[in-house]
């Protein structure tokens, strides 16, 4: 089989085995364009509840572009890289000034919303409007190296073009809609990453170099890896009156804009003490709570968790903001990276409680 051929045999087994997910029952574009940057380096199992939970908070283009920031935060809490929600929220006031609140069809125009690239511009164009655009992620391309014995690095901007020219040789004859969904589902079912692929379930593995050459495992070609950077910091789970202290970081760089426990990057002792003391807190009471880690794309975070109870106050930092625990859970968006210091706080905080 010639890889052009692929078509009627994806689309037959696709009609077939494809998964029922939630945003494939009503393809809007509005849903597919949420489903697709929620999915955007995010497990499939791990988004559908966030998906339900934000269309029905968040139903549409309007609703989006008005709604807080806090409340999208908040609905956005644990899926990580929060630009996305935010460029969500800064394309649907475009859509909303420009385009009459109708996300538009054409694929230029959806190029210009921001947060919206190639693949999700494609992955509305075809999935919504039904429009011949390839929508090439990593598992599109995971399957397309595969088929054509791609050699060369896949993330290269001039191989993933070649790449997307072959899948819109595949569209030409048939439906958009279908074909790109069909190829991604074969990617994210079947032809799998990190391991073995199920090449005996394959549909289409009569036309793929990999599988008639025994080198699955040689494809797709990845650049090395950069070493990350490991930052050593103290997180402090600060209580006062069975309130704890948050604070807002700054409106750039990593998490910005997002609720925090207060931290320092020093993971010495005798900072400590000195980070308290500038932040307003004169005397305390303060536990090692133990060891938590993050891991970001480019830096890893080691961190030394503190459970401090204050003594004595003096004036706080004015960013400084004193919650109760079940204001915190509902209100506040907090990143995944202090989740494992907040869970700890919270539990010494209980057993102390308890005791007393």
């Amino acid at each position: 089989m010639d890889w052009k051929e692929i078509g009627k045999p994806l689309l037959k087994w696709y009609e077939k085995e494809a998964r029922i997910l939630p945003w494939r029952e009503e393809p809007t574009a509005y849903r597919v364009w949420i489903s697709e940057i929620m999915l955007q380096q995010t497990r499939v199992e791990a988004v559908k509840p966030y998906f339900q939970r934000f269309l029905e908070r968040i139903p549409d283009v309007k609703t989006l572009a008005f709604v807080q920031e806090d409340v999208l935060m908040k609905l956005w809490e644990g899926l990580g890289y929060y630009n996305r929600a935010r460029n969500l929220q800064k394309a649907a006031k475009i859509i909303m000034e420009e385009y009459q609140g109708e996300i538009p069809k054409e694929y230029s125009l959806l190029l210009k919303l921001p947060g919206i690239g190639e693949y999700t511009a494609g992955a509305i164009a075809s999935i919504a409007y039904d429009l011949p655009y390839p929508a090439v992620d990593g598992n599109v391309i995971r399957v397309l190296s595969r088929i054509l014995g791609e050699e060369r690095v896949c993330t290269q901007p001039m191989v993933k073009k070649e790449l997307t020219q072959k899948v819109q040789v595949i569209l030409s004859n048939h439906s958009p809609r279908q074909l790109n969904q069909a190829l991604m589902e074969l990617g994210a079912a079947i032809c799998l990453p990190n391991g073995m692929p199920l090449c005996p379930k394959c549909p289409i593995r009569e036309a793929c170099y990999a599988y008639f050459k025994n080198r699955v495992l040689d494809f797709p070609v990845k650049s090395e890896k950069k070493n990350r950077v490991l930052e050593k910091r103290n997180v402090f789970f600060i209580e006062k009156d069975g309130k704890v202290c948050i604070r807002k970081r700054e409106s750039r760089g990593l998490l910005k804009g997002l609720w925090e426990l207060p931290n320092n990057i020093e993971a010495e002792d005798s900072n400590v003490f000195a980070y308290l003391k500038e932040l307003g807190i004169l005397e305390a009471n303060i536990e090692n709570l133990g060891k938590a880690k993050h891991i970001f794309t480019h830096i890893q975070w080691d961190m030394d968790c503190y459970y401090v109870e204050v003594i004595k106050i003096d004036d706080m930092q004015e960013d400084i903001l004193w919650v109760s625990l079940e204001e915190l859970q509902k209100d506040y968006a907090m990143p995944t990276a202090f989740k494992q210091c907040l869970k700890k706080g919270i539990t010494f905080l209980n057993k102390k409680q308890r005791h007393f």
